[in-house]
């Protein structure tokens, strides 16, 4: 059996209001992200207190959460630019190690620091 290389990658999960949306999307193109999901009517409880998924009617009240996994080097060029913007709005951002099997589907390759397993 053939062993699967993996290639340590950062996964960065941003959570906002629904309006805030398109700025986060707009950040991670700008900065070379080459993907992302998204995962809409979040329900959670938070420093700002309950918040309920499943507004009828109302994307923009509910809060979303975009995941995305990219080389390090652009984690620091998101997080520069989203700091600003935490700063005035509600939101949260983790960042977190993981390890991925396809590097091709991330972008820039040359961009990563490799490694293997």
């Amino acid at each position: 059996m053939k062993s699967i290389n993996l290639y340590e990658m950062k996964k960065v999960e941003v959570i906002v209001k629904g309006e805030d949306l398109e700025f986060v999307i707009d950040l991670l193109e700008r900065a070379g992200v080459s993907g992302y999901t998204i995962i809409h009517n979040l329900s959670g409880k938070g420093s700002h207190g309950f918040h309920e998924g499943h507004l009828l009617f109302n994307e923009e009240d509910t809060l979303v959460m975009i995941v995305s996994v990219m080389p390090e080097k652009l984690v620091e060029v998101v997080l520069e630019g989203i700091t600003p913007f935490l700063n005035k709005h509600s939101g949260v951002v983790f960042v977190s190690s993981v390890m991925v099997s396809r590097l091709t589907k991330f972008g820039d390759v040359s961009m990563s620091a490799g490694g293997g397993s």
